[in-house]
């Protein structure tokens, strides 16, 4: 019995219940943004792309419990970074959140929740390279990103002495510290690994338009990921309440809107409703209310969502027009989306939703003419692409100089295709297949 006076009465269950229930929502979105991208690549790379994503899972998940969650949430965090007195999940509060908003849970919940943040963001950046990069070196480079990239930002925005949230900056559930910062370093990665080469094994001057291999994949993927956001936004109200559910509301407007807003536009250009148009639409929607998911109405999402769609849909054409390589688009839809409801927040920022869960906020320009909030979410916008796209490249370099990595596949395996040269296994077994590659798996 005396044990029992370790324990607190003080947590809502509904509420502790609620964010572990999100934290699986989340989880299932690594794994949809591998099917995602396994259905967009050619079919020699599918498997490839599926393990890179779901990889990020456990490296991240030892990443953030060694170091990652001290340097983001610890409580004596600096403007810019964290310390490491919560290593290995050490000292963590049973008896309180570790921000405002989390008050009603443990800071357990809390740890794990936010480590599905950290895993999504490392498993994004593997689009922007995809079917030319190598799977050891990835993995390096996923654990230092995450450490000198993810969490140095997400510290800036959520920690409660962050430069970010000390200005009064708005981001609901990782608009710059998952979105901006992916896409940014994804730009940087596919610039520096280079373009896919064509099936001569010469590199083309131009960026190669791949048809997607396995469309089926790109909606499950998409499916995983609308379902999935649910708790990446509405988990985010840390408490089973009023906010989490307009984080809901909001989140399926936006995306309902994204990705009809696409599919259009691209009716509209070709004369067809490509289903690709509408998944790729769909997630820049929800990309695009992320920063705001807690903080605006039903009837501002609508604008997030046509805006996210349109914008997201020209500036993923941009690749061809500037010709670099960005395999799935990431920089399009996660960077651009990101930057666009981030600034949209401050616009159409509502004081009176952020109140509904104790959170007091000046508001943004036009429903509480606060304009100065749209220069504050531009400045943690732009600072989190210029310094993810920097650190990427440092990063690189460090792998490439003093690990002696090569991220880049050589000439025969990228030709070959990176499930053959990489996991010496294929992701479809067809029945013609020679009879020693099912040998071979039986062994």
């Amino acid at each position: 019995m005396a044990n029992d006076t370790y324990y607190s009465d003080k947590f809502i269950s509904g509420d502790v219940a609620w964010v572990l229930t999100a934290a699986c929502f989340t989880w299932l979105m690594t794994p949809g943004i591998g099917l995602f991208y396994s259905g967009l690549a050619r079919r020699k790379n599918a498997l490839s792309l599926i393990m890179l994503c779901f990889l990020a899972i456990p490296i991240i998940s030892i990443q953030w419990y060694i170091c990652g969650y001290s340097l983001t949430f610890n409580r004596n965090a600096g403007p810019y970074i964290g310390n490491l007195q919560n290593a290995f999940f050490l000292n963590l509060d049973w008896e309180s959140g570790p921000t405002e908003t989390s008050q009603n849970i443990p800071e357990f919940a809390f740890a794990i929740f936010e480590c599905m943040f950290a895993i999504l963001a490392a498993a994004i950046i593997v689009g922007g390279a995809a079917e030319r990069i190598r799977i050891f070196p990835t993995i390096i480079f996923i654990f230092l990103w995450s450490t000198l990239v993810y969490d140095v930002i997400a510290s800036w925005c959520w920690s409660k002495n962050g430069w970010f949230a000390k200005l009064g900056g708005l981001d609901y559930a990782g608009g710059v510290p998952v979105h901006i910062s992916s896409g940014a370093s994804a730009l940087a990665f596919c610039l520096i690994v280079g373009r896919r080469r064509e099936n001569n094994g010469t590199i083309p001057r131009k960026v190669i338009d791949v048809v997607p291999h396995n469309i089926i994949n790109v909606v499950i993927g998409t499916i995983f990921l609308w379902f999935g956001w649910f708790g990446f936004n509405a988990g985010s109200a840390m408490a089973a309440n009023k906010r989490a559910i307009i984080a809901c509301i909001v989140s399926n407007l936006s995306a309902s809107l994204g990705g009809l807003t696409w599919m259009f536009l691209d009716y509209w250009r070709n004369g067809n409703f490509y289903a690709v148009s509408f998944c790729s639409g769909a997630i820049a929607g929800l990309i695009t209310i992320t920063s705001g998911s807690g903080y605006v109405s039903p009837l501002s999402s609508v604008i997030f969502g046509i805006t996210g769609g349109a914008i997201c849909n020209y500036a993923a054409r941009l690749k061809f027009k500037l010709n670099f390589d960005d395999s799935m688009d990431v920089f399009a839809i996660h960077c651009v989306g990101g930057l666009v409801g981030n600034v949209l927040t401050g616009v159409f920022a509502d004081k009176s939703i952020a109140y509904r869960s104790g959170e007091i906020i000046s508001g943004g320009a036009i429903i509480n003419g606060n304009f100065s909030q749209i220069l504050i979410q531009l400045s943690a916008a732009l600072a989190g692409m210029i310094y993810s796209f920097i650190m990427t490249i440092i990063i690189i370099f460090i792998i490439g100089t003093f690990l002696r990595c090569n991220l880049r596949l050589n000439v025969e395996g990228e030709l070959d295709g990176t499930d053959i040269t990489e996991h010496g296994e294929s992701a479809y077994c067809f029945a013609d297949a020679p009879e020693e590659n099912f040998i071979r798996m039986n062994e």
